[in-house]
């Protein structure tokens, strides 16, 4: 029972950044992509600190920076470049590769086992995203496909290494130190690479709120405990909920249709899946030796 509770609530951050293409093209402005990730982490993490009123220390400040730029300063900028530059189908079909990532990552810095079943859930599941979103007139733009790899494997090293790095405090704390890191990151780069923002539009404020309070704040809370209690493995394959979302909002906010064939593959993504948490089960204890093995190299 705890386990599924970990899951359903390590699942819902990737259902609310399923939304992220769809805010990021109809809600704010174009052409900003290190502004829009440095108001998405920044504030939000500023926020995060007021709450948990504790600063790193030690070692912790360059660990922090450091996942703080993978997670957020890094992955966000490709992340918006990618949006801008794919539509929304290719970008969310090359992120859909972070879980297979994930396994190598896992076990070069943690030691995990590589399972047949893990990776072939993670084939089937960027198979299913594939079949989902692209269609045959899809664009391939060389820099947002390179943006899209490049973030996918910055957010897979994040990931991992926030399991192998798992610090005496709470997650909350833990999430208000890399935003608040990654946001500082991002800061220098916005204001020396990008022109100041437009006037914004109740739109774009909106857009804003909605990408740091939710997309942010709370659902990284959410991510980085489920990251201290899950597999890094079973944790990522949770991303297909993201492009899965984008297609239910697209098909329920901008009306767009859905063929039986997107409908086949709505199903090989949710096997995918199922897949790879069963595939975390085949192997007892596994899970609770990775932390293990994350607090003694911590």
């Amino acid at each position: 029972m705890a386990r599924n509770t970990d899951l359903l609530l390590t699942a819902i951050p990737h259902l609310v950044w399923g939304s992220t293409y769809l805010v990021t093209t109809e809600l704010l402005p174009a052409g900003y992509p290190l502004t829009i990730a440095m108001l998405r982490a920044l504030p939000a993490g500023f926020l995060l600190l007021l709450v948990a009123r504790r600063l790193p220390a030690g070692i912790w400040w360059f660990r922090i920076f450091l996942l703080g730029a993978l997670n957020f300063s890094i992955f966000w900028w490709l992340l918006f470049i990618a949006a801008y530059r794919l539509p929304g189908g290719v970008a969310a079909t090359v992120f859909a590769i972070q879980p297979l990532i994930v396994i190598f990552l896992a076990r070069m810095f943690l030691g995990s086992a590589i399972r047949s079943l893990s990776i072939a859930a993670a084939i089937a599941g960027v198979g299913g995203v594939a079949l989902l979103i692209l269609t045959p007139r899809a664009a391939f733009d060389p820099l947002g496909l390179a943006a899209g790899i490049a973030g996918a494997l910055s957010m897979a090293c994040g990931t991992v290494l926030s399991r192998r790095w798992q610090p005496p405090v709470s997650p909350l704390v833990f999430t208000a130190w890399q935003l608040t890191a990654g946001g500082i990151l991002l800061l220098p780069a916005a204001i020396w690479l990008e022109p100041a923002l437009p006037e914004l539009t109740p739109a774009n404020i909106l857009g804003f709120l909605y990408l740091g309070l939710i997309g942010a704040a709370f659902t990284y809370f959410l991510w980085f405990r489920g990251i201290a209690r899950l597999e890094p493995s079973v944790a990522a394959a949770l991303g297909f909920f993201s492009p899965l979302t984008a297609v239910v909002l697209g098909w329920w906010v901008l009306g767009q249709a859905l063929s039986p064939l997107q409908f086949l593959a709505v199903a090989i993504v949710l096997g995918s899946v199922w897949l790879s948490q069963h595939a975390g089960r085949s192997q007892p204890g596994a899970a609770s030796g990775t932390h293990n093995s994350s607090q003694t190299h911590s």
